[in-house]
């Protein structure tokens, strides 16, 4: 599934809440928010704290992946999966938690 919005990741956080049985109010105490925000995270907020939505996403169990690197931006051929992850292995070593 492609993500293009932040309505694309509140759809997601909205139906893993319902689909676990969770009311708005419980998964903000799991995550550490208000339900205010779990509503505006559900109906697109742009602009959200990304440690907060990483949060939500993996409070429902939901996990990211990428395919950077895999195929050409408009015309230019880089691979950059490799420095990507060079730099994700530098910063979990300094920080010693994952990403």
């Amino acid at each position: 599934m492609q993500l293009r919005t932040p309505g694309d990741i509140g759809a997601i956080i909205r139906a893993r809440r319902r689909a676990l049985g969770l009311d708005q109010a419980a998964l903000a105490r799991e995550v550490g928010v208000s339900r205010l925000w779990i509503n505006q995270i559900e109906h697109g907020k742009p602009g959200a704290n990304l440690g907060l939505v990483l949060r939500t996403l993996a409070a429902v169990g939901v996990e990211l992946t990428t395919d950077v690197g895999l195929r050409p931006l408009k015309d230019q051929p880089v691979a950059i999966a490799p420095e990507i992850n060079a730099i994700v292995h530098a910063a979990r070593s300094k920080n010693k938690t994952p990403l």
